[in-house]
């Protein structure tokens, strides 16, 4: 998978920083961008928040071009998740309208927006002290 930076990373960029995680959040977030490349997601975004908030660790953020595009991918995402590692989503939000979906999976939280509500709640720009990692869409 393919990843350009715009900030330096960590070396154990995806270790759990409590003690007793159970979750792997690298075959998490494997998983999840497998899934997003699989449907042709666009300008996937991974933002490190480990040290900025503790409501998760990390953001998947993305955008479709269509709502069913959308809808596709947040399908894809739930699929692959349970499929490659038995891990099921713990909430999905925006589900019915498919302007954005959120994916809860408690460390990893998965933003699947259109492009218009993408650029409108800015949510990169919200966490921009976030560790970023670009993840190139699939070709």
């Amino acid at each position: 998978m393919p990843m350009t930076k715009s900030k330096e990373k960590p070396s154990d960029q995806f270790k759990a920083d409590s003690e007793g995680e159970t979750i792997d959040s690298s075959a998490l977030i494997e998983s999840i961008t497998n899934a997003l490349h699989e449907k042709k997601a666009k300008d996937i975004v991974l933002l490190d928040v480990r040290g900025l908030t503790t409501l998760t660790d990390y953001f998947i953020v993305c955008h479709g071009t269509s709502e069913t595009q959308i809808r596709a991918l947040a399908n894809s995402v739930t699929e692959m998740t349970k499929k490659d590692i038995g891990e099921a989503v713990w909430q999905k939000e925006g589900l019915d309208a498919r302007r954005w979906i959120i994916l809860d999976y408690v460390n990893v939280v998965v933003h699947i927006f259109s492009q218009e509500k993408r650029d409108f709640y800015g949510v990169e720009r919200m966490w921009n002290d976030a560790v970023r990692t670009e993840l190139e869409d699939a070709k």
